[in-house]
């Protein structure tokens, strides 16, 4: 019986296939700071490109695309996936005003499949350009016997650097703050576990052409993460808006309430206008199909909800129209108030932060 590493499953072969197909997609996001090429044990990215900031501070992200992978397994369908990895990561950089440097990536496998990994990577790659990151190192592992030949996970981790006097937070909120939502394209990549079980006990497969989709199921519901990095960091850096944006929220893994309590100051509140926005058509499909009302799912989906700025009031219209002139719909949802009340039935912190309290009122504009 053999005792070598392919007897045991593994195709180290099959690996460095898989980075030379994927080799021209990670070198276009690569600046004159990226040393090093691709392949080294290391990703190196020069530093002295910090030398222009006055304190530089770093900020630092990690996440995955959590079940949503199962979907692409199913449909073997791997160009988006590698969007939606990129959206979790970098667009939790941008939160604290930080502008991002470099990613890595991570991919575990039943098996190397070198198109499928390089497919993979170049969504990555592709969303790395569109943010600034430079994709300066990843890791592929096969682990047979542990995952089947066609599973695969993938997760990230970012850096980026922000100006210490520049850092977005609930310090800076203010009584009066107007909050702004900015849309989503679809579910991004949270809340697939419940998706999943919806459609397991409809009966539904992903490759089922639905009417009430509006298309093959598993497709729809691949529609990759809005990247808000590259429109909000533009807005950042205008001139005619400093200081305007006060602080900034992903919705990811909580939902629409919890996310933004976090970054609002202990005291303050805030009650979220529905009536100001119609869940997008995935959102009313899927609670239909579960017998659900949408609003049992506000603290799963972003229901159309991406991201939050909260902003000074006398510049709320111009950041709205800054971020609108990006491609991304902004609205209107509340205001922050410090006023003391009662916060039952307010959202209050998550996550461990000790934030402000949300809650959603009023009933969402009709579909």
């Amino acid at each position: 019986m053999s005792n070598s590493y392919a007897a045991a499953g593994v195709d180290t072969e099959a690996g460095d296939r898989a980075v030379e197909l994927m080799k021209a997609a990670v070198q276009r996001t690569h600046g004159p700071e990226v040393l090093g090429g691709v392949g080294g044990f290391a990703g190196l990215f020069d530093a002295s490109a910090l030398a222009s900031f006055t304190h530089p501070l770093l900020a630092t992200s990690t996440d995955g695309v959590g079940t949503k992978v199962a979907i692409a397994q199913a449909l073997d369908k791997h160009d988006t996936i590698g969007q939606d990895l990129v959206g979790m990561v970098v667009d939790d950089i941008v939160v604290v005003g930080a502008k991002p440097l470099f990613m890595t990536d991570y991919i575990a496998c039943g098996r190397v499949v070198p198109e499928r990994i390089a497919t993979i990577v170049a969504g990555i790659a592709r969303a790395c350009s569109a943010t600034g990151t430079a994709l300066v190192g990843g890791e592929t592992a096969e682990h047979p016997g542990l995952m089947g030949v066609d599973d695969y996970d993938v997760a990230g981790a970012a850096v980026g650097a922000v100006e210490a006097d520049a850092v977005l937070g609930a310090e800076r909120v203010r009584d009066g703050d107007v909050v702004l939502a900015l849309a989503s394209s679809g579910l991004h990549s949270n809340g697939y576990s419940l998706v999943r079980k919806i459609l397991a006990d409809a009966g539904l497969g992903y490759a089922d052409r639905s009417d009430d989709f509006g298309g093959v199921v598993g497709e729809v519901l691949l529609e990759p993460t809005r990247l808000y990095t590259g429109p909000l960091v533009r807005v950042l850096e205008n001139p005619a808006l400093s200081g305007a944006i006060h602080s900034l929220s992903h919705v990811t893994g909580g939902g629409i309430a919890a996310n933004l309590a976090r970054v609002l100051p202990r005291g303050s509140w805030v009650e979220v206008d529905r009536s100001t926005w119609s869940p997008s058509p995935v959102f009313r499909v899927l609670s239909s199909i579960a017998g659900a009302s949408l609003e049992s799912s506000e603290a799963t989906w972003n229901l159309g909800i991406g991201f939050f700025a909260v902003v000074a009031a006398a510049q709320a219209s111009a950041v709205a129209a800054a971020i609108e002139a990006e491609g991304i719909p902004t609205w209107a949802v509340g205001t922050v108030s410090t006023a003391a009340r009662s916060f039952e039935g307010f959202e209050q912190g998550a996550k461990g932060v000790d934030g402000g309290a949300v809650r959603l009122v009023g009933e969402y504009a009709a579909g």
